[in-house]
């Protein structure tokens, strides 16, 4: 059995641990919220955005553009018509310690990735650069973001290399694997094809079609309309994926944290009543030596005294 110094020192290990993990789950739920409200801020414009998008689509039978397929040609994701490279932007966070977030990334992007040989790797985040890099992924060194503190800024970045590489005709799709936030209880891992666009993304039933479409004029065009409109939308979900992801890895430390708080809190409640033990039975050890010390002192007394009477 250990002793009641030992104890005591393991008790004291485990009351800073669990000091640390409640600071880092506090933290992460500030990060979390303010997250949160600057999505929320921007998320406006994007769905503006979206809207007119759906608008051209309605009004116009026809649709053109750079960023989509060809009219009339179906490309299902899993059975592709078109061959080339093929460009992956996977957002992971920058270090561990939030559960298994880091993990089911990695394992979902991998298993897409695996399917192909012809790959270029964009990754936001230390984690998910080393994992890559280890296990020799094709990924892009040159690209360096960090998963902290998503800003618009750096969704446009980031959205000019993909665009850029995507026109100059170097690869021939854009997926991003990221995951999604949604109500916060339940984070999905997700992987959605930023380019060529999806032209159902956009495009409602037939019975939706505004009668005013004649009425809606494109200057100088509709395909430089959309030209200039769609890579602020695919900025925009660059940006959009980037905060749920981040607000994904907070959730995820949030809850392992309060797990390992919880933990703690287990181990202590043990060490304590474990520890009473180890200080009740010295208590009761030194009571015994002491009275079994009178006792010996009292008879040998009794034994002196009565050499003495004799």
């Amino acid at each position: 059995m250990s002793s009641a110094k030992d104890i005591k020192r393991r008790i004291d290990s485990v009351t800073d641990t669990q000091k640390i993990t409640n600071a880092m789950y506090l933290i992460a739920s500030t990060k979390l919220r303010k997250a949160r409200n600057d999505l929320n801020n921007t998320q406006p414009y994007f769905e503006a955005l979206k809207g007119e998008l759906e608008r051209i689509f309605r009004t116009i039978d026809h649709v053109n553009s750079q960023y989509f397929l060809p009219e009339g040609v179906e490309d299902d994701d899993d059975d592709p018509v078109i061959e080339g490279k093929y460009a992956y932007l996977i957002i992971t966070a920058d270090k561990g310690l939030a559960g298994a977030y880091n993990q089911n990334i990695v394992k979902e992007a991998a298993r897409i990735i695996d399917k192909r040989k012809e790959n270029v790797i964009y990754v936001v985040g230390e984690y998910g650069r080393a994992y890559f890099l280890k296990h020799n992924y094709p990924v892009d060194e040159s690209f360096h973001y960090a998963a902290q503190s998503p800003t618009m800024d750096v969704a446009r970045e980031i959205g000019a290399v993909l665009i850029d590489s995507f026109l100059n005709n170097e690869i021939k799709k854009v997926y991003i694997i990221y995951t999604d936030f949604g109500n916060g209880f339940e984070p999905k891992t997700l992987s959605f094809r930023l380019l060529p666009v999806h032209r159902s993304y956009f495009r409602g039933q037939e019975e939706q079609r505004t009668a005013d479409g004649d009425d809606i004029e494109y200057f100088p065009s509709m395909e430089e309309v959309l030209d200039n409109v769609l890579p602020n939308y695919l900025i925009g979900y660059i940006y959009s994926a980037l905060v749920d992801s981040y607000c994904s890895e907070q959730n995820a430390r949030m809850m392992a944290m309060e797990r390992a708080t919880d933990n703690a809190q287990d181990i202590l409640d043990k060490l304590n009543l474990e520890y009473n033990h180890v200080r009740q039975s010295a208590i009761t050890q030194e009571i015994i030596e002491v009275s079994a010390g009178a006792k010996s002192l009292k008879k040998n007394k009794a034994h002196f005294k009565q050499e003495e009477n004799l």
